[in-house]
């Protein structure tokens, strides 16, 4: 059942030519022109079901017209006769204008459907080299289980794959690739879990403060605008009456106000400099204030006291452990990417009018300086909080399955997230219309 997409992929002679036949060269393996016109089909009418998903659920082939170079003449032609009439003094658009915006639509589905191709060339070859192997028997059983959970009728399904320009062997032949991607994967990251007590402890040392928890403190507050009106609530809850009452009356904190006046595990820096000073110096119990800051005046009362605590390097263990292991995982898993692009890259050459930037033949990109990137947040930094008032102050490609089970990293290599792949690149579970997108084919995962 694969064989109808598989041969369009097929063993070219051996030598750097690309053969008439084909417009891309991976190694020895040539990708033909009829694939290459197939999936570029797929695109457009994939395309083309964004504009009508109602149309595509009753299973209508939409009606496609592909640009077609170099002039591009039906192209321009139609876009001439469907263009409205200009607003007065506006220049009537030039049949230049119409080649670019022709030239520009075919261009993005050309590079789409060759990223696919080539990338699925590239994930086959590295499974052949590393003997990773998928039989026909799995990717039927994935894609049976996967289509009986997103189209319970067959109609649904036979309408997606009018919609969506697809045949099942296309579909078959994406779920071998995203098997082999997920079987690859598993290779690359083989091993890579294994993480030392040395390691651990290391970790641990080096990161205490990410295991330990800082005094805090929760507190009763009352926030007036003037100092005279914290005094008269001062006043009041002083002769007996409650936080709930005083704080309805007198503060101007909505949040806390709502809540009795409560502010619960206020952590020692977290608030203004002043109330944090008086905070931490209070006695549980004690009535403070009012101390003044910048948003106002404060009454408190220091209602509970919980001591700073801190993980013992066991308790950690297990965390430090599934991190680091991760972080093996995921080093390995960039090693690879990099490695493997740059590997396939090299042995993939391109027909004139078919060259993209996985191509070994493609132009240089243009280099742009730009700044340093922003360093990463500081792991056990102060709550995003700190300072500030106490609260109350990304083909979907071509009718394909949709791109969350982890989009491949560039040039088609396995998911570097170690998420779930794509759906067994069966369609859409809701048995619709493709998702909605602009039309590409999605790269194999």
């Amino acid at each position: 059942m694969l064989g109808a997409a598989a041969a369009a992929i097929a063993l070219s002679a051996c030598g750097e030519a690309i053969p008439g036949n084909a417009v891309v060269r991976v190694g020895d393996t040539a990708i033909k022109k009829d694939a290459y016109d197939h999936w570029l089909s797929v695109a457009a009418i994939s395309q083309a079901s964004q504009t009508n998903p109602q149309a595509a659920q009753t299973g209508a082939t939409p009606k496609v017209s592909i640009p077609q170079p170099p002039d591009f003449k039906a192209c321009v032609a139609a876009k001439a006769k469907a263009a409205p009439k200009p607003a007065k003094g506006q220049p009537k658009p030039t049949e230049s204008e119409f080649t670019t915006q022709c030239k520009q639509e075919y261009e993005g589905l050309r590079d789409q459907v060759l990223q696919f191709l080539i990338s699925s060339q590239w994930i086959q070859g590295e499974a052949s080299e590393r003997k990773v192997k998928v039989t026909d028997a799995e990717v039927k059983k994935q894609f049976d289980m996967t289509k009986k959970q997103s189209f319970p009728k067959d109609s649904d399904y036979q309408n997606f794959l009018k919609s969506s320009g697809m045949t099942e062997a296309d579909l078959l032949f994406r779920v071998k690739l995203d098997t082999l991607s997920n079987k690859l994967r598993e290779a690359i990251v083989k091993g890579k879990d294994k993480v030392s007590d040395a390691q651990i402890k290391a970790y641990y040392e080096k990161n205490k403060a990410r295991f330990s928890q800082p005094e805090r403190r929760d507190l009763r507050i009352v926030l007036t605008k003037t100092e005279a009106k914290a005094d008269q609530a001062k006043k009041q809850l002083a002769d007996g009456a409650s936080f709930k009452t005083v704080a309805q009356k007198f503060s101007i904190d909505q949040a806390s106000k709502g809540q009795g006046g409560v502010l619960l595990a206020v952590a020692k820096g977290q608030q203004e400099k002043d109330l944090d000073e008086a905070v931490f110096s209070a006695k549980k119990g004690e009535l403070s204030g009012p101390v003044k800051t910048q948003f106002g005046f404060y009454v408190f009362r220091v209602q509970k006291i919980t001591e700073p605590s801190e993980q013992t390097l066991k308790e950690s263990t297990a965390t430090i452990k599934q991190l680091l292991a991760s972080q093996n995982q995921q080093k390995a898993l960039d090693t690879f990417v990099k490695d493997f692009r740059d590997k396939w890259m090299a042995l993939t050459s391109c027909k004139e009018g078919y060259v993209t930037q996985d191509c070994e033949n493609a132009p240089k990109p243009e280099t742009t300086s730009t700044g340093a990137p922003g360093a990463p947040p500081a792991g056990g930094a102060p709550p995003a909080d700190g300072g500030a008032p106490p609260q109350g102050g990304a083909p979907p490609a071509g009718g394909t399955p949709p791109a969350d089970g982890g989009a491949p990293p560039a040039g088609g290599a396995p998911p570097a997230d170690g998420g779930a792949p794509p759906a067994g690149g069966a369609p859409p579970a809701d048995g619709a219309a493709p998702p909605q997108g602009g039309g590409e084919v999605p790269v194999a995962p």
